[in-house]
């Protein structure tokens, strides 16, 4: 399994739709970050979450560690077998998900045109994008 990785990006919480159990994050291009690329990660099944509404830093989305499992089972009422759907979001373990594997879609911003997400609409898309899945 690959983490997924985007530093020094803001991120930020899009949605949640909790009839669906869906989270959305968004990092969209910025002078700021000089970035040129729009980042939209989906997470499904959400069965609790602890998160941030901001990641300032960027996304450093892996599994949690058998510790930080371990803290996070005491705290939560965590059952061992909800290890592996245990995500932590930021490189400093003060967010974290209980879910089905996130995944991620990137494309360069200015050729999205009118289209505001990634997820909406056809996939793939007529223009180069690039994403994945965290399994």
């Amino acid at each position: 399994m690959t983490d997924f990785i985007r530093t020094g990006r803001l991120f930020r919480v899009v949605g949640f739709n909790p009839s669906h159990r869906q989270l959305f994050l968004q990092s969209e291009a910025t002078l700021i970050d000089r970035t040129t690329t729009h980042i939209e990660v989906h997470v499904g099944n959400v069965r609790l979450m602890l998160l941030q509404p901001y990641f300032h830093n960027g996304l450093h989305i892996r599994h949690a560690s058998p510790d930080e499992f371990a803290v996070l089972a005491e705290r939560h009422g965590l059952e061992p077998d909800e290890a592996i759907y245990t995500w932590m979001l930021a490189p400093d373990g003060d967010s974290f998900v209980v879910s089905s594997p996130p995944d991620w879609r990137e494309a360069e911003y200015a050729l999205m045109g009118d289209r505001e997400s990634l997820y909406a609409g056809p996939w793939p898309p007529d223009f180069p994008t690039d994403s994945g899945n965290l399994f």
